[in-house]
C-alpha cells in the first residue's frame, strides 16, 4: 500500500516536496484529466465542492488509476464521514476545521483500525485503489499506509497548535490561509496578506517541522506555490478546477475581445469578468 501511496512516498522522499490539485467538481473525466496533468494528488473536496459520495468514489478510483494519490477533503471532523472517504479507497483524508488536541485523537482514532484506532472494517472498494487484492492486506496495512491530514484554519487550533502537532497519528499540518485569516480577524483583502497571518503561517511551518510532521499549504498559483516549495513546505496545493476554469476562460474571452480600450469600456458598462470578482490570488 505504500508504494501506491504516491503522496506518502514523496513526504517520505528527500525534501518531501509535492504538488497537487483541488477538484470541486464532479467527473470522473475531469478526475482523470486533472491527474493526467503531472500532480502528485488530487484533494476531491467534498467540503466545498459540489461532489457527493457516489461522486467522490468516482473520483477517487479515477484518480488513482491514473498512479495519483487522491485525498478526500471531507465536511466536518466527522466518524462516518472519514469512514466514508476511506472505504472508497481515499489515499488520506484532510480534516477541516479543527479545534483542539482532542478534535486531533479524535480523528486518528476514526482513521485507523485497532488498536490503534476504531475504524470499522469491511469496505470492499479500496483494495484495487492500492494495487492488493484482497481485505485481508488493506486491513494489515492501512493504519501505516493512508495519510491523516489536519488543516490548521482556525484561530483555536493556532492557540492550541503545539498540543495538536504532538498527537500520534498526525502526518500534515495543512495551511488553510483564508480561512485562518477570517477567524483571526486578518481576512485576505485585495490579495494582501496581513503580517500577523504570515507570521502565523510561518509558525505552522515550524512546529510542524519540530514535531516531524510535514507542512502543507493552499495556493491559488503556480507562482505562489513555488514560493512556498522555495520555504521548505512540502504538500503544496497549485491551482483547483473552479480557480483554473473561470480565470482561463475569462483571460481567453478578454484576448478575444481585443483591445485593452475594449475591455475597459465593457468594465464601464458593468461587464466585470469572472476574474475580477474572484478572490485571490493572494500572498503580497
Amino acid at each position: 500500500m505504500q508504494a501506491a501511496n504516491r503522496l506518502q512516498k514523496a513526504l517520505r522522499t528527500g525534501s518531501g516536496l509535492s504538488f497537487g490539485a483541488w477538484q470541486m467538481l464532479p467527473g470522473a473525466n475531469l478526475s482523470r484529466t486533472i491527474a493526467r496533468c503531472g500532480f502528485d494528488w488530487i484533494v476531491v473536496d467534498t467540503e466545498h465542492g459540489n461532489i457527493d459520495d457516489s461522486a467522490m468514489h468516482e473520483a477517487v478510483a479515477a484518480i488513482a488509476g491514473c498512479g495519483v494519490s487522491p485525498i478526500v477533503r471531507i465536511a466536518a471532523n466527522e466518524v462516518w464521514m472519514v469512514k466514508r472517504a476511506l472505504d472508497s479507497g481515499a489515499h488520506g483524508i484532510i480534516v477541516p476545521l479543527l479545534y483542539t488536541a482532542d478534535d486531533a485523537r479524535k480523528l486518528v482514532s476514526s482513521a485507523k483500525f485497532p488498536p490503534t484506532g476504531q475504524r470499522g472494517f469491511g469496505s470492499p472498494f479500496p483494495m484495487e485503489k492500492f494495487g492488493i487484492s484482497t481485505t485481508t492486506e488493506y486491513l494489515q496495512q492501512a493504519n501505516d499506509g493512508l495519510l491523516t491530514i489536519v488543516q490548521i484554519e482556525t484561530k483555536e487550533a493556532l492557540d492550541n497548535l503545539e498540543e495538536i502537532a504532538k498527537v500520534p497519528g498526525i502526518d500534515v499540518l495543512f495551511i488553510g490561509p483564508f480561512d485562518l485569516g477570517n477567524s483571526i480577524g486578518h481576512p485576505i483583502i485585495d490579495n494582501t496578506m496581513h503580517d500577523e497571518l504570515k507570521d502565523a503561517i510561518t509558525r505552522i511551518q515550524q512546529v510542524a517541522k519540530d514535531n516531524k510532521k510535514s507542512s502543507g499549504i493552499f495556493c491559488t498559483s503556480g507562482d505562489q506555490a513555488r514560493s512556498y516549495a522555495d520555504r521548505g513546505f512540502q504538500m503544496i496545493s497549485v491551482v483547483g478546477d473552479m480557480i483554473s476554469l473561470p480565470l482561463h476562460m475569462s483571460s481567453s474571452l478578454d484576448s478575444a475581445k481585443g483591445s485593452y480600450v475594449h475591455t475597459a469600456l465593457n468594465l464601464a458598462k458593468g461587464a466585470v469578468s469572472g476574474a475580477a470578482k474572484m478572490t485571490g490570488p493572494y500572498g503580497r
